[in-house]
């Protein structure tokens, strides 16, 4: 790479901060006091290393310690160590994560909003006292077994079975795609009732003889996360490790239901990184004498990448207030997952292009976040189950099977 190159790269940065339609005005002393520490921290502690770990495939562990310092988990839960956040401060926490790097956010949205809201929503009060205070402070990190090899978008058919043996559970059976899963401290392992056929979760400690977990190598999306395949085998956990409000697939769903309103807001942080790199981009870079932002197709592809990511982030923040006032559902939150994931992609793939060459560098990082967004078109439902989801609550006909 030429100096030119990558004096422009690093002069073009991710301090930009595209708020057209003056968004911060709907947000708490609290909310804004939230979203620029967390700015600030991945700005100077993740962007300076992110490209190097996304490279090689790796997690930056060091990060942890430094993550949990901020004193930032909360996600709506209350007590246990956590921080008291409206559902909007904990949206604005994925936003500004995923502005920098989607493996962060995911990390931290598995361990958080998966993991823990798990406990919190599942387990009984001497379950949430054990578990919750240290995954609070990070020290002991989540992660959430319910996706199987053969079972993607249509999760409900769970085929690791859990069969019940005096004071223990014999839990045998295979998950696929759970972040966090080769090093995490526990994970929240969804299996289904031998006795009554109901679908029961399991918190099961990383030393446990019967669970083993290997990395997916790979991928090219969210290459920093450790995604695994699980292979649970006689895995035995006491009747203590059973979370206690968990009776049915039902019960799975309220866990469910506010990852895709942390999908939306993660999609609309992507979205404003590259928004933010391709404008600055195209005021720098100069071609035939004149920088490329002069050029009409240019300013046309920028208005629409705006257009996009302001949509984004209304949605976002009205969402987040609909759960604060306990008005949000399934639906909502599936169109909101659905729109904000497709549009990102689709502002990602115009900053590439905008970006010409240099967009394919990890550099300008509009690479890393276009092969970020893939994945969020994909987990906690795809688009494509998400506007299934909606269309049948606005046509009342039902497209599954």
């Amino acid at each position: 790479m030429t100096t030119t190159v990558t004096a422009l790269a690093q002069d073009i940065g991710l301090a930009r901060e595209t708020d057209y339609f003056l968004m911060k005005d709907q947000l708490t002393e609290d909310e804004l006091g939230l979203l620029y520490r967390v700015r600030q921290f991945a700005e100077a502690e993740v962007l300076p290393v992110v490209n190097l770990y996304w490279e090689r495939g790796e997690f930056p562990f060091e990060l942890v310690p430094k993550l949990g310092a901020l004193n930032i988990v909360g996600d709506t839960m209350a007590g246990y160590g956590t921080t008291p956040m409206s559902a909007v401060g904990a949206g604005l926490l994925t936003y500004e994560l995923s502005r920098v790097d989607g493996s962060i956010a995911t990390f931290f949205g598995v361990h958080v909003g998966l993991a823990m809201q798990s406990v919190y929503l599942l387990g009984s009060e001497e379950q949430r006292q054990r578990w919750l205070p240290p995954m609070a402070r990070l020290e002991k990190i989540g992660a959430f077994a319910l996706t199987e090899p053969d079972h993607g978008s249509d999760a409900v058919i769970l085929e690791a079975t859990a069969r019940r043996d005096g004071s223990e559970w014999v839990i045998n059976g295979r998950k696929r795609w759970p972040g966090n899963a080769v090093w995490c401290d526990v994970i929240v392992v969804f299996a289904r009732d031998t006795d009554d056929g109901q679908v029961k979760a399991f918190v099961v400690e990383k030393d446990n003889p019967g669970y083993a977990a290997s990395k997916i190598e790979g991928k090219v999306s969210l290459r920093m996360v450790q995604n695994a395949d699980i292979t649970l085998t006689n895995c035995r956990v006491s009747e203590d490790a059973r979370l206690q409000n968990c009776n049915s697939f039902a019960d799975v769903a309220k866990v469910l239901k506010g990852t895709r309103n942390t999908v939306a807001w993660a999609s609309a942080g992507h979205g404003v990184a590259a928004y933010d790199i391709a404008l600055n981009y195209a005021q720098r870079r100069t071609q035939f004498g004149r920088p490329i932002a002069k050029n009409q197709m240019i300013q046309s592809m920028l208005v629409e990448m705006l257009g996009e990511v302001t949509a984004m982030q209304l949605y976002c923040i009205r969402l987040g207030r609909l759960i604060d006032d306990g008005k949000m559902n399934d639906t909502r939150a599936a169109l909101a997952k659905y729109f904000c994931s497709v549009k990102a992609l689709h502002v990602c793939r115009l900053a590439r292009d905008i970006l010409g060459g240099n967009g394919i560098l990890l550099d300008f990082h509009v690479m890393r976040h276009l092969c970020d967004t893939e994945s969020l078109v994909t987990y906690e439902g795809t688009a494509e189950i998400q506007a299934l989801i909606v269309g049948r609550d606005i046509t009342g006909q039902g497209a599954f099977t």
